[in-house]
């Protein structure tokens, strides 16, 4: 069975959603999974057309990017679609899991992907120890710890922690750290 696939970032991107559509359907996908979501949140739907994929079904997207956020994004997909004993298929790459010329597209694009990402990190620790030698490094400021106050109030109010960090959009964990510190310094029981 061929399972389509088709996202647009934005509720605006209609036509290009229909587009995708439009060309799974060409394609001869039976069933076709749809969002319109960001590559970087959760994405229901392509977990869904993940777990409905069986043994012989080839999911089929019409572009890279409407698929994964990363080359390595890619890759994780690829391996949960090839673990189902399924197939992958990127229309505009030509690119099939079922062939072995696509087998090599994807070997080669995780080969230049963890390449990619060795240069970045290593880019990054040269930058991290320049700025560490001209005093300039100062790390990451911590968020939480720098509202606190903000915390503190919000739990003497009977807020939960994990609404604390909903309302404040920062870590629960964090929220328990300033938590616990605060108690450890005013010694007070939990």
């Amino acid at each position: 069975m061929k399972v389509g696939y088709a996202r647009t970032s934005t509720l605006e991107q209609q036509a290009g959603l229909d587009a995708q559509i439009r060309d799974l359907s060409a394609a001869g996908c039976e069933k076709i999974f749809t969002e319109q979501v960001s590559a970087v949140t959760r994405r229901p739907q392509l977990e869904a057309a993940l777990d409905f994929i069986r043994e012989s079904d080839t999911l089929i997207v019409t572009k890279l990017d409407r698929l994964a956020r990363s080359t390595q994004h890619l890759l994780e997909i690829a391996d949960r679609v090839q673990a189902k004993r399924a197939d992958l298929s990127i229309m505009n790459l030509g690119a099939d899991t079922s062939t072995a010329t696509g087998k090599l597209i994807f070997t080669i694009i995780g080969a230049i992907g963890a390449f990619e990402r060795e240069l970045m990190l290593e880019r990054q620790r040269e930058g991290v120890a320049r700025a560490k030698a001209e005093g300039k490094y100062k790390g990451r400021k911590p968020t939480a710890r720098a509202r606190a106050a903000e915390i503190l109030s919000l739990k003497a109010n009977g807020i939960g922690p994990t609404e604390i960090a909903h309302r404040l959009s920062i870590g629960r964990a964090s929220v328990y750290r300033v938590i616990g510190a605060n108690r450890a310094r005013v010694g007070s029981p939990r």
